[in-house]
C-alpha cells in the first residue's frame, strides 16, 4: 500500500461527518492518531494477528481495513480478534457505522474508546441494531439528543445491547425496584441496563437476602447505592464481608445503613483506615471511617483520641 492510499483512506474513509465536530477539522487535522498514515504499513502488518508469513500477501481491502482501525485508534488485532465478522465487512460498511454515530453526537476522539472495548459495534446493522438504541435513549430513557454522546460515552456496551432483549427488559425490572430517576439511570448507573436480569442482578439481590436482610431492606440498600448490583459476589462481597464481621467485628445493621461499605477498595481503603482505628483506640462510625478524606480522617482520630 502506497503513502498515497493511506492519506485517502485517513481523509475519506473514517472521517467524513453530516455534522463536521470541532474535535476535527482541516486546521487541527493532526491529531495524535493520524501519525499513523506515515507510519510503514509493512509494520503495522507484520506484529498483526492475520499476518504470517505464508500469508505476506495480505489483500488490499483487509490492509486497508487494518490502517483505517488503526487510524481511529483501534487495536486491530484485537478488534479482528473478538470480532471475526470484521474479516468480511466492507470499508463502507465500517465508513456507514462510522457515519451514522457522528450524525448522533459522537465524536471522532470516542471512536478509540468505543469501538475498543465492543468491536461488534463495528459490524452492526444501522437500521436493526444501532437505531433501535437511540430509539431508546430518546423515548424509554428521555435522553435529550444533545446528550447521546454523554450516555454513550458513559456506558459504549449501549450499542451492543439488543433494545428488545436486553435493555428494554433490564428497564423493566429496575423500574419495579423503584428506580424512577431515569435521568441518573441514563446518567450514572446505565451499565444496570446492560446487565442480565436473570444472571446478573436477580441473583445478587438473592445473595444479600441470604445475609439475613430482608427484601425490602436490600431494595432500599440498592436504591441508595445502586452500584450494588455491578459488584462480583465472589471478588467483592465475600472478601468483604469476611473482613467486615470477623476483623472488624461490626453488625449487620451497619451495612444496611451504609451499603457503600462495598464500593470501597478492600486492599486500599478499608484495611488501612481499619487499622488505624483500632491503633487509636477510638471508635469510629463506618461512614467516617471510609468516606472522609485522607487529611479529615486524621485529623477525626486525633481529636476522638483526644490526641
Amino acid at each position: 500500500m502506497t503513502m498515497r492510499t493511506a492519506a485517502t483512506l485517513q481523509s475519506s474513509l473514517c472521517f467524513s461527518s453530516p455534522k463536521p465536530s470541532p474535535s476535527f477539522s482541516p486546521s487541527n487535522s493532526q491529531q495524535p492518531n493520524t501519525h499513523l498514515a506515515a507510519k510503514p504499513i509493512k509494520g503495522l502488518l507484520q506484529k498483526h494477528p492475520l499476518y504470517t508469513p505464508t500469508h505476506a500477501n495480505l489483500s488490499l481491502q483487509i490492509k486497508e481495513k487494518i490502517l483505517c482501525l488503526e487510524l481511529m485508534g483501534v487495536d486491530s488485532g484485537k478488534a479482528l480478534s473478538q470480532n471475526p465478522s470484521l474479516r468480511l465487512a466492507t470499508l463502507h460498511s465500517i465508513q456507514s457505522v462510522v457515519s451514522f454515530l457522528q450524525s448522533k453526537g459522537i465524536r471522532l476522539k470516542d471512536l478509540a474508546k468505543i469501538f475498543g472495548m465492543c468491536p461488534q459495534i463495528l459490524t452492526s446493522s444501522i437500521n436493526s441494531d444501532l437505531n433501535p438504541v437511540f430509539n431508546f435513549l430518546s423515548q424509554d430513557l428521555k435522553v435529550p439528543e444533545q446528550s447521546f454522546r454523554k450516555v454513550i460515552n458513559k456506558c459504549p456496551r449501549l450499542l451492543a445491547s439488543s433494545v428488545r432483549d436486553q435493555l428494554k427488559p433490564a428497564l423493566f425490572y429496575l423500574r419495579r425496584l423503584g428506580f424512577k430517576d431515569l435521568e441518573a439511570l441514563a446518567h450514572h448507573d446505565c451499565v444496570l441496563l446492560v446487565s442480565n436480569v436473570e444472571k446478573t442482578l436477580i441473583p445478587k439481590m438473592k445473595y444479600l437476602e441470604s445475609l439475613g436482610i430482608s427484601k425490602e431492606e436490600v431494595v432500599g440498600m440498592v436504591l441508595r447505592c445502586p452500584s450494588l448490583l455491578t459488584f462480583s459476589i465472589e471478588n467483592n462481597y465475600k472478601p468483604k464481608l469476611e473482613y467486615f464481621s470477623v476483623e472488624m467485628g461490626r453488625k449487620l445493621e451497619e451495612l444496611k445503613e451504609f451499603p457503600q461499605y462495598f464500593a470501597f477498595s478492600l486492599e486500599k481503603r478499608i484495611k488501612p483506615r481499619h487499622m488505624e482505628v483500632v491503633q487509636s483506640g477510638v471508635e469510629v462510625s463506618l461512614p467516617l471511617i471510609l468516606k472522609t478524606t485522607d487529611a479529615e480522617f486524621r485529623e477525626l482520630i486525633r481529636a476522638e483520641g483526644g490526641g
